[in-house]
């Protein structure tokens, strides 16, 4: 059976798209350059967009690049409203992506346990 694809679902792809360019390509501001957009999520009703980011610097503060996108919101999506075939572009709301951040914790989580479970064999081997 072929998946439905909601027009909102489709929107938000394409404003994926259009935003990551406009970020890498269009804006000048040098705390985006390390930036992704990892996800976009449309309401229902089309008016909210809240874009997912992650940085490619693990070391970036959180609270710049925030800062830094909100204001860049109209920008984005004057720019935006210039790609798109919308009536109304939506309200654009920036939220940091914690999933790179949580990934690189677990593995490491795993490696210590592995780590732990090798030298509880070592120890039980050497006596």
């Amino acid at each position: 059976m072929p998946r439905e694809f909601h027009r909102s679902q489709r929107i938000a792809e394409e404003i994926q798209r259009s935003v990551s360019e406009i970020v890498r390509l269009r804006l000048k501001d040098p705390r985006l350059e390390k930036i992704t957009i990892t996800e976009v999520k449309v309401s229902r009703d089309l008016s909210h967009a809240r874009i997912f980011y992650s940085s490619f610097d693990l070391n970036a503060d959180r609270a710049v690049l925030t800062e830094a996108l909100a204001s860049s919101a109209g920008k984005i999506r004057q720019l935006l409203s210039r790609e798109m075939r919308l009536r109304r572009v939506p309200e654009l709301h920036f939220e940091y992506d914690q999933t790179l951040e949580q990934a690189l914790r677990v593995t490491s989580l795993i490696d210590e346990a592995v780590a732990s479970d090798r030298a509880a064999a070592d120890d039980s081997s050497d006596s």
